[in-house]
């Protein structure tokens, strides 16, 4: 399986470089059909003191959003002129502006969505948590800084046996399967009478070893670290350049609430990331 639908989810210029530095390699990788969206907000009434609406207000703000939503379709067409690659650039409206959640129709129809990790400063970026949520395909999250490699060549991925964790392995065997090695990390598995701790994980490591994966397990105790501590201790000693987890394997609300695996792999892991729920 290859991706042959990809859709670069650009917000703002900063997201637009991040994310095209991603997509315009996958893309010539898979030979890909690459869609680029961006999504301004449509103007919202405003009254004047005398009660009438403010027509000039509302021209102004047309405006400027026309303005930023041309800039970074004249860059997108600058980076992909000379690639070959197919493409089209699609640009929105919706009263949020988000580009992540206003192109969601157009994302449940890509084969994988490319998008920016929100930043926690500045302008934080597409509603990339949502898009995880609700898109129904994989997103491969780009750190919002530091190196990025686009050829991911050391996978991990993080296995509980869940069905977000089997759809994430599954949805990332053509990385998986043309990595160096993959790294299948499980943590604290349960203890049963079918199956012991040390056996955890073999029967996905076999699996994608079928597809020509070169896959190793890894059995960790948690011992009173987090899990997100222990996923990204394991990145830094692995060498892993791709993280492949399943999203919200607990509650949504739970992980509003309280925090969870899938948040902070959205806002602070180093590397790129592909999730499915």
């Amino acid at each position: 399986m290859r991706f042959k639908t990809i859709v670069a989810i650009l917000q703002n210029e900063q997201d637009a470089e991040r994310v095209l530095d991603c997509a315009l390699p996958l893309a010539d990788r898979f030979e890909s059909h690459l869609v680029g969206i961006h999504a301004e907000a449509l103007p919202v009434p405003y009254t004047s003191a005398t009660g009438f609406p403010d027509t000039e207000f509302l021209q102004v703000s047309a405006d400027m959003n026309k303005e930023r939503a041309d800039k970074l379709q004249s860059y997108f067409l600058k980076r992909i002129e000379e690639s070959g690659l197919s493409f089209e650039w699609r640009s929105l409206e919706s009263f949020s502006g988000d580009s992540a959640l206003t192109g969601i129709s157009s994302v449940r129809a890509a084969d994988l969505i490319i998008a920016a990790q929100r930043d926690t400063g500045g302008d934080p970026g597409a509603d990339v948590d949502t898009l995880v949520y609700d898109a129904g395909r994989p997103v491969l999250v780009v750190p919002h800084a530091g190196p990025l490699v686009t050829t991911f060549r050391r996978v991990l991925l993080a296995w509980n046996g869940s069905k977000e964790a089997a759809r994430a392995a599954f949805d990332a065997l053509p990385f998986i399967a043309e990595a160096d090695k993959t790294d299948i990390l499980v943590i604290d598995p349960p203890e049963t009478l079918d199956d012991s701790p040390e056996a955890a994980g073999a029967e996905i490591a076999a699996a994608l070893s079928r597809h020509g994966a070169n896959v190793s397990v890894c059995v960790q105790k948690s011992d009173g670290s987090s899990v997100d501590d222990i996923i990204q201790a394991r990145i830094t000693e692995s060498g892993a350049d791709l993280l492949v987890l399943g999203a919200y394997s607990h509650s949504w609300l739970r992980q509003l609430l309280f925090g969870g695996v899938t948040r902070t792999v959205l806002r602070n892991t180093n590397v790129a990331a592909f999730l499915s729920r």
